[in-house]
């Protein structure tokens, strides 16, 4: 499989520390590193080391040494909160030889935190507004944990808490701005993102095809795959944002015309279920959803979007077979002979739904989702998806993993782009699979 990142010797270097024994446990996954590095690679900088450690004084102590000295930036997360095993501010404030001070704004931050949620307030609360006196604070108006940035040398740290969206958050809000004040002599790095759906990534290389000519220019490449599809991110450095961007505008144009039917959006918070949307509303058409396998996993990812009112008339979950009779239409015979896992019961349910809403749209999904329950004839992952579109009427089947997750979002994800393709006038389907109709 192709792919490469190409970094720049003249990029500055970054670091990231995450504290936590629940981490290195596995009771929580360590999102923040992952997002910290996506972050701090579009701004430019060469993220060279991840570490991951637990709540302990001597590796804080260390482990931020250790960056310090040899990155232009450290970004450590964790270890802020009220509790005995939160030690990473004495820890740092020890390390650069600083007292903890209380902060007046902080403190009056937390304490309107508590009245506003009827708890109350102690000392051990008050404590989150101590921090070390040689730092700037960054405010952190979506928690009690103030981030924190130092300079120590000329190369600059900081800390913020383990919260996700808290984290997130500040390194939007505070971080950023602190980059663009301290690091404004360095190359700037272009990234952009090309969502595909509906097409395996071993596929989707080889319809794009060889790419290395445009490496070979300055331009990073990768292939990064999810479970509904891909994402193709394409990245470049400059001496400005112009230049940058400049280096992308021909290998931009090539993605777009080889990623076909599979490409659906740019931009790296765009998702399937926007898209479709936009595209019913663009059409001034309604869906509605019957669903048994994925138990109103697709009516959640469409109302995910703001503005889904406009098109999402309706949904409802039919897991028994009571149910689809009684409020679809199908038919018992057939639940009787062929089951319900059938393409006979996904087209009912789907031309059932629309009618009972009165939609332009009704889809549906019926699967063995797992992980019991598969037979020989119909092994777990096997899942009927039904569509009703205007009078037009017909069934997609295929079978997926053995994961019961995984199985309800891919489920989710290839009705979601049936309905998009559709509305394109695309003659095409995802995974290249054939419409059934009776």
């Amino acid at each position: 499989m192709f792919r490469k990142v190409l970094f720049s010797d003249r990029m500055k270097k970054a670091h990231i520390i995450s504290i936590g024994n629940e981490l290195l446990i596995g009771d929580t996954v360590n999102t923040n590193a992952s997002l910290i590095g996506s972050m701090l690679t579009e701004w430019g900088f060469y993220v060279e080391q991840i570490f991951t450690i637990p709540d302990s004084y001597t590796l804080i102590s260390s482990c931020a040494r250790k960056s310090i000295e040899t990155a232009d930036l450290t970004i450590i997360t964790g270890g802020l909160g009220p509790t005995h095993d939160d030690i990473t501010k004495k820890a740092l404030a020890d390390f650069f030889g600083s007292q903890l001070i209380e902060n007046s704004k902080v403190l009056k931050h937390v304490q309107a935190i508590f009245e506003k949620r009827g708890f109350l307030f102690n000392k051990v609360n008050a404590e989150q507004a101590q921090v070390p006196d040689n730092c700037e604070v960054l405010f952190n108006s979506q928690g009690t944990a103030p981030g924190m940035w130092f300079e120590h040398k000329g190369r600059y740290l900081a800390v913020l808490p383990g919260v996700p969206h808290e984290m997130k958050n500040l390194m939007e809000e505070k971080v950023q701005q602190k980059v663009a004040e301290n690091f404004s002599g360095q190359e700037v790095w272009q990234t952009e993102y090309f969502k595909t759906a509906g097409v395996p990534e071993s596929t989707l290389s080889d319809q794009i095809g060889d790419l290395s000519e445009y490496v070979n220019t300055g331009v990073g490449i990768a292939y990064l795959p999810n479970a509904g599809g891909v994402t193709i991110r394409i990245s470049a450095s400059g001496k400005s944002e112009f230049d940058a961007n400049k280096k992308l505008v021909v290998l931009r144009n090539v993605i777009r015309e080889r990623s076909g039917d599979a490409l659906f959006g740019t931009g790296k918070e765009v998702s399937l279920a926007e898209v479709t949307g936009d595209l019913l509303r663009d059409k001034n058409w309604t869906i509605a959803s019957a669903e048994s396998c994925t138990g109103g996993l697709l009516s959640s990812m469409l109302t995910d979007v703001a503005g889904s009112s406009d098109y999402v008339e309706g949904g409802i979950v039919t897991y028994s077979n009571r149910l689809k009779i009684q409020e679809l239409g199908v038919k018992e015979a057939d639940l009787n002979s062929v089951g319900a896992v059938s393409k006979e019961v996904a087209l009912q349910m789907a031309k059932g739904v629309a009618l009972k809403y009165s939609t332009n749209i009704g889809v549906s999904t019926t699967g063995i989702a797992g992980p019991g329950g598969g037979t020989k004839a119909k092994p777990v992952g096997t899942v009927w998806m039904g569509f009703w579109i205007n009078g037009d009427h017909f069934a997609l089947h295929t079978v997926f993993t053995k994961n019961r997750l995984i199985n309800k979002q891919r489920t989710v994800l290839v009705v979601l782009d049936t309905v998009r393709r559709y509305l394109l006038n695309k003659n095409s389907f995802p995974y290249n699979l054939q419409p059934h109709r009776i």
